[in-house]
């Protein structure tokens, strides 16, 4: 079994769905949590009581990626409560769907990509510069990153580029032993746009027969992952791209 006890972990958009397993995840692997939220506080406030009933030690920051100086504030603040910042996990992430490349807007394409990739960047170099030596950076991208999907033009492109970075990043910091991978998760089932049973039916159905185990991901899919990239297991696995998608080919 995995051992965080003693590191430190930071895991952007983690109030709810997949920022959430994960935190949730690792603290029940022994590590500290920063929950990062950028409005539902009641959400956050919920996985900090979850997060200190395991017994570590847990802090949440109100910070908006899409803007540089929250960016930075949270890492300080992560730093001047526990002195380090060992896994970092760039989550936060908002979704657009069915929207034709004819049809989306100028606000929806600055508000995405401010979000999934100007966000990711800047979390990425933060974690570039205070990660410890031999620490983890994980990005989680999307599967319509590697099997693109109508409608999802904008948000698959907003997290298509920091795939790039990870690739980048490999290889300007491997030499203090810092990995840094993609976690790319198929559409996840009681998270995000599919968080209720009957939303987008149809995007759902067509899901649903692409993908040969007959399922969408669900949130504890994507935290195994996330705990292998976090652990000794993975030390020098870097620079990769990860598809948790049962098989699904589009």
């Amino acid at each position: 079994m995995t051992n965080l006890t003693n590191k430190v972990a930071l895991i952007t958009g983690s109030a709810r769905g997949l920022g959430k397993a994960i935190a949730e995840r690792y603290a029940a692997l022994g590590a500290d949590i920063i929950i990062n939220y950028s409005r539902d506080k009641a959400s956050a406030d919920e996985v900090v009581s979850n997060i200190k009933a395991m017994g570590v030690r847990v802090i949440s920051v109100k910070a908006d990626v899409s803007k540089v100086a929250d960016v930075q504030r949270l890492f300080a603040e992560a730093i001047s409560t526990f002195g380090k910042i060992d896994i970092v996990v760039a989550n936060a992430g908002i979704e657009l769907v069915e929207t034709p490349v004819t049809d989306f807007t100028e606000e929806q394409f600055d508000r995405v990509f401010s979000i999934n990739t100007k966000g990711t960047y800047f979390t990425m170099q933060q974690a570039a510069k205070r990660v410890t030596n031999n620490g983890r950076i994980i990005y989680i991208a999307s599967s319509t990153t590697s099997y693109p999907v109508p409608g999802m033009a904008v948000y698959g492109g907003s997290k298509t580029t920091p795939k790039y970075l990870v690739e980048i990043l490999s290889k300007e910091i491997g030499h203090k032993g810092v990995t840094v991978n993609t976690i790319i998760p198929f559409a996840v089932d009681h998270s995000g746009i599919f968080a209720e049973a009957d939303s987008y039916p149809e995007l759902r159905k067509q899901l649903l027969d692409s993908c040969p185990m007959g399922r969408l991901a669900e949130v504890e899919d994507v935290a195994n992952a996330a705990e292998f990239f976090a652990s000794d297991l993975s030390s020098f696995i870097s620079g990769q791209h990860l598809l948790v998608n049962g098989g699904a080919t589009n």
